[in-house]
């Protein structure tokens, strides 16, 4: 598999995109005013104890408290072998599921946390006592005893060789992860990152010596160098930056750890943007729309909410030459892929639920699960998935990590909140009604202006001009329409015209959006 790398640096925003055979499977955004958390550890202050919810919480100084699970307070002390992809997103296969964990934490504490999730809707980070610094051949585990291989390194021998050579340095007291670009690697090279790290370990600890709680003590990459820490491996075939500062920096960098990747660096020096010359622009605009076309004529549509992300699977287009249930097999092997390929993109999280075109037989259904299944080991965050079921629904969760694409890149609307939705022209009209009985059942001014969308003052203008009358005469006043681009599609204001006051919360505000 050929994967290339893209870097775009702009004055609002850093963004990555990973293309595995020239197609779009990956894309990270980072805002230059709010960097990345995860990675980062700070000596912080529990500030509440909770063992009914088998939770702390933790002030690192951030505007709300972190999030620190029970289970997230274990160290190990045995050899294992481990998932890569579980320490780079956070998480250990180890960690115990017990129903009550006891734990020996006190208000007022000070511990190290590291962030493994960004806080998300008002909720904090999610923190673990377990801190890990991540290197670029190995990871070091302070405060923990054991020798993890990245189960990437298939070979038996070449495993033995990597865990002889950590065991011949490894200090008492540290845990060591051997990372799958580790493979091959001498006991110099190796010895020359573990040094690093501890170094990085050392200087933590006399910093929160020297600092009191909360606060930062190690702070990881931002986005762009940790992908290239995370990524870079022997299947990248380009890596493309159009920041002269963050090119001479991953330069510098991909120098000392793997000269033999320097050569795959390119500067982008075109007067194009760097993603609208790849492609890569057209896109990411793609992935704020919930339809997504298929090549047959089918699509997608996918629909995030607050509690679960929805996956539809439609037949569109689509005209089969085959039996019913053969094209509906066609396009749900092919919605699977591309589903896999949109979590990714989209970086969607949480409980997800797919509705697959219905299928009769069961041999079918299996042939779609598997699929799914095939192209999710694709995906770096962790996913559990379960069987289509009679219904045709699939349910699967994935991890979440950071936000996702969306939440990344776009803003809630403040017109409908959030739903797509705002009120009809009609529903105005007639809220509008009930706002002028209210208010003339206590006031007896004759005159009014009514402030509407432009849009919404031409449609009663001209379209509703006997029902303008009627509100006039049953309510015993004189309204004038008059445009303003200030007023939502949604909202009227009322103005006083004896001396221009607007009056529209005086008995209560009648523009309620429909999310209310």
């Amino acid at each position: 598999m050929k994967k290339e790398i893209y870097i775009n640096e702009s004055m609002g925003e850093t963004r990555i995109a990973i293309l595995e055979d020239t197609q779009l499977v990956e894309v990270y955004v980072e805002k230059q005013e709010k960097q990345r958390m995860v990675g980062n550890i700070y000596k912080g202050k529990v500030e509440n104890v909770l063992p009914g919810m088998q939770a702390a919480f933790v002030d690192i100084g951030y505007d709300v408290n972190a999030f620190l699970p029970f289970s997230e307070i274990e160290n190990s002390d045995y050899l294992m072998d481990v998932d890569e992809e579980d320490l780079r997103n956070g998480s250990n296969n180890h960690r115990r599921n017990n129903d009550n964990i006891a734990v020996d934490l006190t208000s007022g504490q000070d511990l190290y946390v590291q962030v493994i999730k960004e806080p998300f809707a008002g909720k904090g980070p999610r923190v673990t006592t377990e801190v890990a610094i991540p290197g670029r051949l190995l990871v070091l585990v302070p405060e923990a005893n054991y020798i993890g291989i990245s189960k990437k390194v298939w070979d038996k021998y070449e495993r033995r060789r990597l865990k002889k050579i950590i065991s011949s340095f490894k200090q008492k007291g540290f845990g060591v992860i051997v990372r799958t670009v580790a493979e091959g690697k001498s006991e110099e090279v190796l010895r020359n990152d573990y040094e690093q790290l501890k170094s990085s370990w050392d200087r933590l600890q006399g910093k929160a010596e020297r600092t009191q709680s909360p606060t930062l003590v190690y702070e990881d990459l931002e986005t762009a160098s940790s992908v290239i820490r995370d990524l870079l491996t022997s299947d990248v075939e380009k890596i493309v930056i159009d920041s002269k500062k963050l090119f001479r920096k991953t330069s510098r960098y991909l120098e000392d750890v793997s000269s033999n990747m320097a050569n795959r660096l390119d500067f982008y020096r075109l007067k194009t943007p760097l993603f609208e010359g790849m492609g890569i622009e057209d896109e990411l605009v793609k992935l704020m729309r919930p339809k997504v076309w298929l090549k047959s004529g089918a699509y997608l549509i996918i629909e995030k909410t607050e509690a679960m992300v929805v996956v539809d699977v439609n037949s569109g287009r689509f005209v089969g030459k085959k039996q019913h249930e053969d094209n509906s097999l066609k396009i749900n092997l092919e919605a699977a892929r591309e589903v896999a390929r949109q979590l990714r993109l989209r970086d969607l999280s949480g409980l997800i639920v797919i509705d697959f075109i219905d299928m009769r037989e069961e041999a079918n259904r299996r042939k779609v699960y598997y699929e799914l299944r095939k192209e999710l080991k694709k995906d770096r965050a962790k996913v559990a998935v379960s069987p289509i079921s009679e219904f045709g629904l699939l349910e699967m969760t994935r991890q979440r990590i950071r936000l996702s694409l969306i939440d990344s890149m776009s803003e809630e609307c403040p017109t409908c909140h959030g739903s797509g939705r705002i009120i009809s022209k009609d529903t105005l009209i007639t809220r509008i009604d009930h706002w002028l009985r209210r208010y003339k059942s206590k006031h007896s001014d004759l005159r009014l202006k009514l402030l509407l969308h432009p849009e919404n003052s031409d449609f009663i203008t001209k379209n509703k001009k006997k029902v303008l009358r009627g509100l006039m005469w049953q309510n015993f006043v004189h309204i004038s329409i008059k445009d303003s681009a200030e007023v939502n599609r949604d909202e009227f204001r009322f103005i006083r015209t004896k001396d221009n006051e607007d009056i529209t919360d005086h008995v209560g505000l009648g523009n309620q959006n429909n999310s209310s």
